[in-house]
């Protein structure tokens, strides 16, 4: 726990210093989960207020200050779903939609200015990204929850409401089909690298 069972409840009871506090404790860990789950870093705010209003409207529900950070999760996970679910109706391709980290690894990679180790950090970043567009938005975010966040099975079971073993089921099936991504996308890689050799 980043705060206090005590601050929590103080929020809960309707002190909004106390809740502004538990925000600024919060902040980083949510908008950080939120930018690995969407993948667009100029909307991770915006995902993270609605985020931090679904909490303040809805602190009273929540039973006791133990099971506060499992929830707060459930929350992130619903709004990225939701804020990706928007996304998906609206799905076009432009240049704007770059993220501005994209636009400036290219403007550095043009004029020579990244580094061997950055670069290499930056295309497996690429590569993973790219690996878990071919998966459903459940397993990404999953996935993103327990080997990113690294979050425990017991903190996934509270998340997704599931026992442990369907959770292993889930983790099990979610990491068969990125493997069978890259095993695809590897395999086009040598067939286009056999065409044009």
């Amino acid at each position: 726990m980043l705060v206090e069972f005590e601050l929590i409840e103080r929020a809960r009871s309707g002190d909004d210093s106390a809740f502004s506090q538990v925000v600024q404790a919060y902040r980083k860990r949510i908008l950080g989960t939120i930018a690995r789950l969407i993948g667009r870093p100029e909307d991770v705010e915006d995902v993270g207020q609605e985020v931090f209003l679904r909490l303040y409207y809805s602190l009273e529900q929540l039973r006791t200050p133990e099971v506060f950070e499992p929830w707060l999760y459930r929350l992130t996970v619903n709004a990225a779903y939701d804020y990706l679910r928007r996304q998906k109706r609206r799905q076009e391709s432009r240049m704007s939609d770059l993220s501005e980290q994209q636009v400036m690894m290219a403007d550095a990679a043009a004029g020579g200015k990244l580094n061997a180790e950055e670069l290499r950090r930056g295309k497996v970043r690429e590569q993973v990204e790219a690996l878990l567009e071919h998966v459903s938005e459940e397993d990404r975010i999953l996935l993103t929850l327990k080997e990113v966040e690294g979050l425990s099975l017991k903190e996934l079971e509270k998340i997704y409401r599931v026992n442990e073993n369907a959770l292993k089921v889930r983790l099990f099936r979610a990491r068969q089909r990125v493997l069978k991504a890259y095993e695809a996308g590897e395999g086009a890689e040598k067939e286009k690298g056999a065409r044009e050799g």
